[in-house]
């Protein structure tokens, strides 16, 4: 549909992640702590806290600052306990929304994630009322020119599930969520490195907005993505450039 492109959501996204560095910062803190509570506070034998120490040291997070998060994290340290809430909703045009939050008040975050909602036109739902419609997964996106051949064969070779050429040339590889390390790690072997890796909630049936909707949109997705406690914020919606 012409005015609609992958590459371009996600670079705008993208743009807009970049301009909140120090909220990032804090959000991968959060998730090291997280991490290493449920799955222990090696990175070598716990692939989530392992995905989130490669993201921090991305940021350039401190080592110290990351070693720190890993203790609290394995009780070594004292500090705040999260804990993982998922919300759900719909935007405009009938697009899904969820939310990924990390608190330490659950009341707080309800109160600001329904008000971010509210505020700007979307309806919070009730939990599983839109994450059937997404596919948690590892998703690495290459940009348009990106050799399609050369992508698929690292790829498939490294574990991945499918490999897919976007209409807008850009080349993004889909892969089980504990696959994810590994086959990041294959297509850097050969000599691949995505623009986006994340092991994220893929959309399974994308839905295109009009422009004025996809104002409307990124309206409701920067507030809920500005709430203190959202971690990660995943839409079906494609806007409009």
């Amino acid at each position: 549909m012409a005015g609609h492109s992958k590459w371009a959501n996600i670079q705008h996204r993208k743009g807009r992640q970049d301009a909140k560095k120090g909220k990032i910062s804090t959000r991968l803190i959060k998730e090291i702590t997280v991490a290493a509570k449920l799955g222990g506070g090696d990175p070598g034998s716990n692939p989530r806290l392992r995905l989130a120490v490669e993201k921090a040291r991305d940021n350039n997070i401190a080592k110290d600052t990351i070693e720190n998060a890993i203790k609290r994290g394995s009780g070594a340290l004292d500090g705040a306990n999260y804990d993982e809430i998922r919300y759900e909703g719909y935007g405009f045009g009938g697009a899904a929304i969820i939310v990924d939050t990390m608190t330490d008040n659950r009341t707080r975050t309800v109160a600001d994630v329904r008000h971010a909602f509210s505020k700007y036109g979307g309806n919070m739902g009730t939990e599983g009322s839109v994450a059937f419609m997404f596919k948690h997964c590892g998703q690495l996106i290459f940009p348009p020119g990106t050799s399609e051949d050369r992508v698929m064969e690292a790829a498939l070779e490294a574990g991945a599930e499918d490999v897919i050429a976007n209409d807008d040339g850009s080349v993004e590889v889909v892969c089980a969520p504990n696959d994810f390390a590994a086959v990041k790690a294959g297509l850097e072997k050969a000599g691949l490195t995505a623009a986006v890796a994340e092991v994220a909630m893929k959309p399974l049936n994308p839905v295109e907005l009009s422009a004025d909707d996809s104002v409307k949109m990124q309206k409701l997705l920067d507030a809920l993505e500005d709430c203190d406690d959202v971690q990660s914020v995943y839409t079906s919606a494609v806007l409009a450039e």
